[in-house]
């Protein structure tokens, strides 16, 4: 005899329409990414086609910056399993976190409406890329082609004359003050160290994420994939997190 299933709204629809934007970004990013890191080796070569595939970069980085900023705002105003409290570790968290250990132990896999306090570390961690990624990435689209929000900033700094700021062309060096420009260099490549390791570690969370999510839906027959699309959740036991 099966067990009873029983369904359960979730997800809200901003936290599922964030949920999909960032992934459809997000691989749009590391795709677009993983061509500038191997430009030579595809043949791609020249500071124009240099410019425009960081140019789309940037562009796409934009949907997710901005993206990511809504959703930021909405764990804030959000209710349920939106808020920010559904996603970072609360108090009582490794007391739940043992019971959670010891349950799977047993073969008696708890489940939960929201995510389990496993993977309350793996959102919070994938959170954090993140926004890491957020900052860093604008720092980048500002100091390599003078892209918003601190390209003009950028101009006027390295800039021979604050008039020349306007004339300014990314990898050109006509009417930069080349001190200045060494100065921002040194600045800038810092983020961009951070920058592609936290894209490397967001990368290894997300074929993480995928494989427990996965392992999950045929573990414990949870509607985990589906319920990020209609927002209900269906569970064929108690759960551990109800609100």
């Amino acid at each position: 005899m099966s067990a009873l299933l029983t369904s359960y709204k979730v997800w809200d629809r901003p936290t599922r329409i964030f949920h999909w934007i960032n992934f459809l970004s997000v691989i749009s990013l590391i795709f677009i990414g993983l061509i500038m890191l191997f430009k030579p080796e595809l043949g791609i070569s020249g500071t124009p086609a240099k410019i425009a595939i960081k140019a789309v970069h940037i562009v796409i980085g934009y949907i997710f910056v901005i993206n990511l900023i809504v959703r930021l705002v909405w764990s804030v105003v959000g209710k349920g399993f939106a808020s920010w409290r559904a996603i970072v570790p609360q108090k009582g968290y490794f007391k739940q976190l043992a019971q959670f250990r010891q349950l799977s132990k047993t073969g008696d896999e708890p489940q939960y409406l929201g995510h389990n306090p496993l993977a309350k570390l793996a959102m919070l961690a994938i959170y954090l890329l993140l926004i890491t990624l957020a900052i860093t990435g604008l720092v980048r689209a500002g100091t390599d082609i003078y892209y918003p929000p601190f390209g003009d900033a950028v101009r006027h700094y390295v800039a021979d004359t604050p008039a020349n700021a306007p004339l300014l062309q990314p990898y050109d060096k006509t009417h930069v003050n080349p001190q200045q420009m060494q100065q921002l260099k040194v600045f800038k490549k810092p983020f961009g160290k951070v920058h592609l390791w936290a894209a490397y570690l967001l990368m290894f969370m997300i074929v993480l994420h995928i494989f427990f999510v996965v392992r999950t839906e045929i573990k414990t027959k949870v509607s985990l994939v589906s319920a990020m699309i209609n927002g209900n959740k269906i569970l064929n036991k108690p759960p551990q997190d109800k609100q």
